[in-house]
């Protein structure tokens, strides 16, 4: 039953990743018909936005707007999470935009933290 089960998820799983690999090189072909009318700097964020998670395009987003930085806590409550969830709801994301460098972390007094578009 246990060999059934793993070999139903690995299944699965191969099916996801043959659907991701589908659609990138659709939009890619999307965004080929549009370079003359599209700016240079839209093109690149919606190339990064396809790689990304919803959550993660959408912290990144949040980061953008807030070119002076902000904190973990404020991104959570900016994306609508309640008061005690908003800075673990934030911290997963920023840890992967952080090792694809797309945002960098200023540390200042203490343990405070803020977070910029790098």
């Amino acid at each position: 039953m246990r060999l059934a089960h793993k070999r139903n998820v690995q299944n699965k799983l191969q099916k996801r990743m043959k659907a991701f690999a589908v659609k990138p090189t659709l939009k890619q072909s999307d965004t080929k018909t549009q370079t003359p009318v599209s700016a240079s700097q839209p093109k690149v964020a919606k190339i990064v936005n396809e790689n990304l998670t919803p959550k993660q395009a959408q912290v990144l987003n949040i980061v953008t707007q807030h070119a002076d930085g902000i904190n973990p806590k404020s991104i959570g409550l900016e994306a609508g999470q309640e008061e005690t969830k908003a800075a673990s709801w934030a911290t997963g994301a920023l840890k992967k935009l952080l090792e694809d460098n797309f945002v960098e972390k200023v540390q200042l007094a203490g343990n405070k933290v803020l977070y910029k578009r790098a």
